[in-house]
């Protein structure tokens, strides 16, 4: 799955604050989404220039600045200059590997997350999710292009449904956090699925090589649960540490994240628990494969090593063997070496060996 692991070292010796994005580079430009409201209406327009979007100043209205790529350093270098944000968080913002995270630097917010998707080849895809909240503006970073959740969020703005448009720049904060968190539940039932899928397989044809497949689903498991953790106790952060960028009302709906995060990880652990024991149980099928061709092997060994000895003293090139003289000797060698053959079989099927 790539996205797992990305490299750093091309940062390597490089002095902290330097702006260098660290991801999947994207063939698409960058693009920008630029929405103005209050709850008298909404202005909405795409931008060419990031410049464009400086022009709003300190009105009472939430400006919200949604970058969608990081491919292109200088659009995060123009904001971080024009709203003071600090260069450590500006070398956060294009580093997709970060942890999810808050930092609370006075004027501003700024909030790490993963979102996590399922392809229609039922992998899983992430992507980084970068936000600074201000007094009167939010500012997202998409880590990619092309693939947009953020839809929902402003159809609720053009169309003034819930309380969105009623509340601040931490409303809408809490909305953005919200959207990847759904998409965690989605994550988790098609992983249910291919779990359950999994599982039916092992029952009925345990001999059924699934050990890739069942490794890569505990390696899915694992990277959401790495994903859901530090996000549930960013979202803790921001419901219980006072802060004036985030009004009372607001954290009620950071609670009931908290709560979602809650039960995310509780189905993660779970998931994980079957997957482990998916796992033990493959292992347990091959081995107990494995036995029972030895078992047959050695049964068959066992009755021809008497037949073997038998067929090795009468090789022997001896000119006295005076029963090998005898008409009768050759069917009687016969008849004796059935008799073994057959009485063995018996003592193997008497004690249940077969």
């Amino acid at each position: 799955m790539p996205g797992y692991r990305r490299r750093e070292s091309q940062k390597a010796g490089l002095p902290p604050g330097t702006l260098v994005h660290i991801g999947e580079q994207q063939p698409e430009a960058v693009q920008i989404h630029l929405i103005e409201y209050d709850k008298e209406g909404i202005h909405e327009r795409r931008l060419a220039d990031i410049e464009e979007a400086f022009v709003f100043g300190d009105t009472p209205v939430v400006t919200w600045i949604d970058i969608d790529g990081l491919q292109d350093v200088e659009v995060v270098r123009k904001i971080g200059e024009q709203f003071g944000i600090h260069p450590l968080v500006q070398e956060d913002i294009l580093n997709t590997t970060q942890r999810p995270k808050v930092e609370d630097h006075g004027s501003y917010l700024f909030i790490a997350a993963k979102m996590i998707y399922s392809s229609e080849e039922q992998r899983i895809e992430t992507e980084q999710l970068s936000l600074v909240v201000g007094a009167n503006y939010v500012i997202s970073f998409q880590e990619k292009t092309g693939r947009d959740i953020f839809e929902p969020v402003r159809e609720r703005l053009r169309h003034n449904r819930g309380a969105i448009r009623q509340y601040g720049a931490d409303h809408l904060a809490y909305a953005l956090l919200d959207t990847p968190v759904d998409h965690y539940f989605g994550v988790m039932e098609s992983l249910g699925d291919q779990v359950d899928q999994l599982e039916d397989l092992l029952l009925e044809k345990p001999e059924t090589d699934l050990l890739q497949s069942i490794q890569q689903v505990r390696r899915e498991v694992l990277f959401i649960r790495q994903a859901a953790w530090p996000l549930r106790e960013v979202v803790n952060h921001l419901y219980r540490e006072a802060s004036p960028l985030v009004a009372q009302e607001t954290r009620l709906y950071l609670r009931d994240i908290y709560d979602h995060l809650v039960q995310m990880i509780d189905t993660v652990e779970i998931s994980r628990e079957i997957v482990v024991g998916l796992l033990d149980l493959h292992l347990f099928n091959l081995n107990h494969r494995m036995n029972e061709v030895m078992k047959v092997l050695t049964i068959f060994t066992s009755i021809f090593i008497p037949l073997t000895f038998i067929v090795g003293v009468y090789g022997m090139n001896f000119h006295h063997m005076p029963e090998l003289d005898l008409p009768w000797s050759y069917p009687a060698l016969w008849v004796v070496m059935i008799a073994i053959g057959v009485g063995m079989v018996l003592f193997f099927r008497k004690k249940k060996w077969l």
